[in-house]
């Protein structure tokens, strides 16, 4: 027992020891990073230049081969769309069997075989692989062109084109790519129903014949196989596939904005905006600074712990999820941030990612943001590396991008060498904040207005890409409402005609504060058309107006003023207790959206008086006078609706008046009392 105890001390005073001589404020610095043996698979090309990649393994009886065809890209001009008929037409029979047969016999075989426009796929039991790889191969390189297929592609493709006309986020994705790239460059063309009409079977088969080539094809073997047997059946099976040229095609040059503009798309059914920010890069992956990109690209836009979703999702509820990307292309890649966004917040939702944009760019990440976007690489290689695909996608990879042998043995190493001071010179680089095109797809009318607030230009585009006009700001007014059928709806959601006619005075009294000192507002009306206002401070009166029906004058600081002849005009034609019933000779001029609400708007004279046109209720009135230097806007406010004697009253007003804005809450309302002819004169 005493040894035990012996033992126990021994152990924490060496643990004490220990611990003592650990510097518990530096952070502790990264281990080596571990060294990772790839496998490789075996190779072989053949004469006509078909490389091919195996990976044996054993352990379940299943075999994939993927053929992959590493054409550069072509632009199709005005037949855009054609390789899609290549991919849908492929695999449906060959010249020596019949679609039915060879549908039948592949799903009895329990396997699966497709094909893209410049691709192949086959998986199966291992058993059965030599005959589903000969399946494959077959379809391929003699397949059946028949008009009757072609017509039920072309049916498909246009139905395709008809069903994505109206979504905004189909719209969003093929005219962003557009601005990108532009309409010449393969990545910006995009398909219509015009390109696809101009589309024959003819053009179907020789685009096959062009660009179905082994040159620069590529066929992955993977699974239970022996490298042999597997060999030995593709060169009796592909090594007939013809060598010929390919065609190529001198890219356009991809350019940036000189600075960043917001382009617009309107979709005038959109319930939210789709937003993205673009930049084009020159990124390949045998860059130095690629690592880094990656690293900076994670920090800022890289799932749930990214700054963009942190931000626009966590912090302001924008978005369900905001994120970023950046391709590493030989050909052309891009950066692009977006995120779906309500509509009302859309201008707010830009100022925020332009913000992080901007800050991952000018201020260093963390140390613990770096370490947070290492650790989710080197966890995904690790996990990735078990995969047999993975070897062989990793293969691949360095054959397509002329990368070193050794690329992905050094994988692990490259993240851990990047630091903070790499992360931000490959935000400066390629995320690009001063030359970025903020490319919108939404309903204009709910959010040009605010993002017309913005520092940045405004240029608008139509659906396919074309530069446009600015859209109306508008809304049509549906058929048969007037402003008289404005009122009444005003009339009925008060409380009815019947209750409001019942009115003949109306005694107010609101109260406000202005910089601390209060202000009490006291609003006498009856019919036909008297009114009374007194404001007072501290119990003292400011101002008065007074109509009596026939005339009346304008009290402030003492002095009085007769109306003059204008005024009176305008106060014989006013209807109180409820000015809104002189409304109905007025004009109903449009509808406008004005923070994701929709209002009726009634041009009385100089006033506009806003409805909403869900509820019916009054909003808002906007009287037009004459200033010093020249007209002034004058809009009052009416909101919190309550009822009193049956009838809805707004119970908090708001008056703006120069620089200064008065909002005043209701304290008293009585209706058919406290009001007398003494009270108009």
């Amino acid at each position: 027992m005493k040894t035990k105890i012996y033992s126990i001390i021994t152990l924490l005073f060496l643990s004490l020891s220990l611990n003592a001589q650990v510097d518990r404020t530096k952070i502790p610095e990264s281990g080596p990073a571990p060294k990772i043996n790839i496998g490789k698979p075996k190779k072989f090309t053949l004469k006509n230049g078909l490389q091919v990649l195996v990976v044996e393994n054993n352990k379940l009886p299943r075999v994939s081969v993927t053929l992959d065809i590493d054409n550069a890209p072509v632009a199709d001009g005005d037949k855009s769309g054609i390789a899609g008929f290549v991919g849908g037409m492929l695999g449906t029979g060959s010249k020596n069997m019949s679609k039915e047969a060879f549908d039948k016999e592949v799903d009895y075989l329990g396997a699966s075989i497709g094909f893209g426009s410049e691709s192949a796929f086959a998986s199966s039991l291992s058993k059965y692989f030599p005959r589903v790889l000969e399946l494959m191969a077959d379809a391929a390189f003699k397949p059946v062109f028949s008009q009757e297929e072609f017509d039920k592609q072309m049916k498909q493709a246009l139905d395709g084109i008809k069903n994505s006309e109206n979504s905004v986020s189909a719209i969003a994705s093929r005219v962003d790519r557009l601005l990108t790239y532009g309409k010449e460059h393969p990545y910006g063309e995009f398909t219509t129903e015009e390109t696809l009409k101009n589309i024959t079977l003819e053009d179907v088969k020789n685009h096959y014949n062009k660009v179905f080539r082994p040159n620069n094809a590529y066929l992955v073997v993977i699974g239970d196989v022996k490298y042999r047997d597997v060999k030995k059946q593709i060169k009796k099976l592909f090594s007939d596939w013809e060598k010929r040229e390919v065609p190529t095609q001198t890219l356009l040059e991809v350019k940036n904005p000189e600075s960043t503009e917001i382009n617009f798309v309107n979709m005038p059914n959109a319930v939210q905006s789709e937003v993205s920010i673009i930049n084009s890069v020159d990124l390949k992956m045998s860059d130095k600074d690629y690592f880094a990109v990656l690293l900076a690209n994670q920090i800022l836009g890289g799932g749930g712990t990214g700054r963009l979703y942190k931000n626009l999702r966590e912090d302001k509820g924008y978005t369900y999820g905001a994120y970023s990307s950046i391709g590493a292309s030989r050909y052309a890649s891009r950066f692009k941030a977006s995120a779906s966004v309500r509509n009302m917040v859309t201008d707010s939702a830009v100022v925020e990612f332009m913000k992080e944009i901007n800050t991952i760019r000018y201020q260093k990440a963390t140390q613990k943001e770096l370490d947070i976007a290492k650790a989710k690489y080197v966890g995904n290689f690790l996990r990735n590396v078990e995969n047999p695909g993975t070897i062989a996608s990793f293969a691949l990879t360095i054959l397509q991008n002329d990368l070193p042998k050794d690329y992905y043995e050094n994988y692990l190493k490259n993240i851990n060498d990047v630091t903070l001071d790499d992360v931000q010179n490959a935000a400066i680089k390629y995320f690009k904040g001063n030359k970025a095109r903020i490319v919108i797809t939404g309903k204009a009318i709910d959010v040009i207005p605010n993002l017309e607030k913005t520092d940045y230009p405004i240029r608008y585009f139509d659906k396919e890409g074309n530069p446009t006009e600015k859209p109306e700001l508008t809304i049509p007014i549906p058929e048969g409402m007037t402003a008289k059928t404005v009122v009444d709806n005003y009339i009925k959601a008060i409380g009815g005609k019947e209750k409001v006619e019942a009115i003949s005075n109306v005694m107010m009294v609101a109260s406000a504060n202005i910089q601390g000192t209060p202000i009490v507002l006291t609003s006498k009306v009856a019919a036909p058309n008297k009114t009374s206002q007194v404001v007072s401070v501290m119990g003292n009166v400011m101002s008065k107006t007074i109509f009596d029906g026939t005339t009346g004058y304008i009290e402030a600081r003492g002095q009085k003023m007769p109306m003059q002849e204008a005024q009176i005009n305008e106060s014989k034609k006013a209807i109180a207790p409820f000015a809104d019933m002189a409304y109905v000779n007025g004009k109903l001029d449009r509808i406008e959206p004005v923070e994701g609400v929709d209002y009726y708007v009634i041009v009385n004279n100089t006033t506009e008086i806003f409805y909403d046109v869900k509820t019916g209720l009054k909003a808002k009135e906007v009287r037009t006078a004459k200033g010093p230097q020249g007209d002034i806007k004058i809009p009052t406010t009416y909101s919190n609706y309550k009822v009193v004697n049956g009838v809805l009253f707004p119970h908090t007003i708001g008056q703006k008046n120069g620089p200064m804005t008065f909002n005043f809450e209701v304290k008293e309302i009585k209706v058919n009392e406290g009001v007398s002819d003494e009270d108009f004169k």
